[in-house]
């Protein structure tokens, strides 16, 4: 499947909208998260644990997969193929990845933020809530490392990649050998 220019063009729009999106807000959450895991403050606490759940579950896990979707779409439908160049499959692979670590940890967020948004929650219980630092620093890092891929595109192609080029190549090889002879006898008549 090859996208037409005006399709790939909007499919690529709305990917990158979206991932750059999914980067935005990922720097929001992570302020919160700061936030929650340096201060003492039971408002700041409690404001930060909602916002985060807030955050991930309407703004972080649809931008996710919504990314993911047109990532495979737009790898699909052009010339760079799902897992014909290396760029491409690593970002695939980090881009699941990050989705999968973001919906298992997005259980441990609501939670937090279910206790947060009780009123009855003591300053105390809001301070012996854990930290997601080190996953959304992490989050951070992959989607950072897949943009610099997407942007630099280095070159190197799998094995998969390598042979189906090798077939496109003899194809217009064939091709063009098929059209050589006929075009040859005309011009002779």
């Amino acid at each position: 499947m090859t996208l037409s220019p005006r399709w790939r063009n909007l499919v690529l729009a709305i990917h990158l909208t979206i991932s750059v999106g999914w980067i935005g807000a990922i720097a929001a959450y992570l302020s919160l998260d700061v936030a929650a895991a340096t201060s003492h403050d039971p408002q700041t606490l409690r404001v930060s644990y909602v916002g985060m759940g807030l955050i991930v579950t309407t703004v972080i896990v649809p931008f996710a997969i919504g990314s993911l979707l047109t990532g495979v779409i737009i790898s699909l439908g052009t010339k760079w193929g799902l897992i014909r160049h290396w760029w491409v499959t690593i970002s695939l692979v980090l881009t699941l990845i990050a989705t999968a670590v973001l919906l298992i940890e997005t259980g441990t967020v609501a939670a937090y933020a279910a206790v947060a948004a009780d009123p009855a929650t003591s300053a105390d219980e809001l301070r012996s809530l854990g930290s997601t630092l080190v996953h959304s620093i992490g989050g951070a890092l992959v989607l950072l490392g897949v943009l610099v891929l997407n942007v630099y595109k280095p070159s190197g192609m799998t094995r998969y990649g390598w042979r189906k080029q090798q077939e496109q190549r003899a194809a217009r090889l064939d091709e063009a050998a098929q059209v050589r002879p006929s075009s040859t006898r005309h011009g002779a008549e």
